[in-house]
C-alpha cells in the first residue's frame, strides 16, 4: 500500500466522521464536500447519515443537486458486488460502482436508504425509512420497503 494510498484513507476517515456527527446542521454538507463528494449549494444533510461509496476513496459516483434536504440517518450506498461472487468464490471479489443522483429540490426522509443506480429527480419526496431500488420520477412521494409511488407533490 502506497504512502499516498494511506493518507487518502486517513483524510477521508477523518471527513467522514466530521460529516457524520456534525457540529451544527450546516456544517455536515460541508465536511462531505472536503471528503471530495459534490454536494449542491442550500443542501442540508442530517446527522449520521452515510454517503458510502468504496471507502470514500472513489467520489464522484454521488451526485446531490441544490436544494436538497436529506433527513437524519440516511444512508447512500454507491457501490454493491456482484452476487455471482459469494456463490462462486464464498466472498465478495469484485466491487461494483453505481451511480446516485438526487436532484433540485429533493427531499430524503429519515432513516431511508438509496441503493445504488438511482436517480431521485426534482421534488420527489421520500418517506422516512423507505428502501429505494429503482429511478423516482419528479415530484413524485414514494414511501416503504422497496419503495412504492404514494402520491404526487401538489
Amino acid at each position: 500500500m502506497s504512502i499516498i494510498s494511506t493518507i487518502k484513507k486517513i483524510r477521508a476517515k477523518i471527513c467522514i466522521s466530521l460529516a457524520r456527527f456534525p457540529f451544527t446542521y450546516k456544517s455536515s454538507s460541508f465536511w462531505w464536500r472536503k471528503c471530495g463528494f459534490t454536494i449542491g449549494k442550500n443542501t442540508i444533510i442530517g446527522p449520521y447519515c452515510l454517503l458510502w461509496s468504496n471507502y470514500a476513496t472513489i467520489t464522484d459516483n454521488i451526485l446531490i443537486e441544490n436544494n436538497v434536504v436529506i433527513g437524519p440517518n440516511v444512508t447512500l450506498i454507491g457501490v454493491s458486488h456482484q452476487k455471482e461472487d459469494i456463490a462462486r468464490y464464498g466472498k465478495v471479489v469484485t466491487t461494483v460502482k453505481g451511480k446516485i443522483t438526487i436532484k433540485n429540490g429533493s427531499w430524503i426522509g429519515a432513516g431511508s436508504i438509496i441503493l445504488p443506480n438511482v436517480t431521485i429527480h426534482e421534488g420527489a419526496i421520500v418517506g422516512a425509512g423507505a428502501v429505494v431500488t429503482k429511478d423516482v420520477e419528479p415530484y413524485t412521494i414514494v414511501a416503504g420497503v422497496p419503495a412504492r409511488k404514494i402520491g404526487m407533490v401538489k
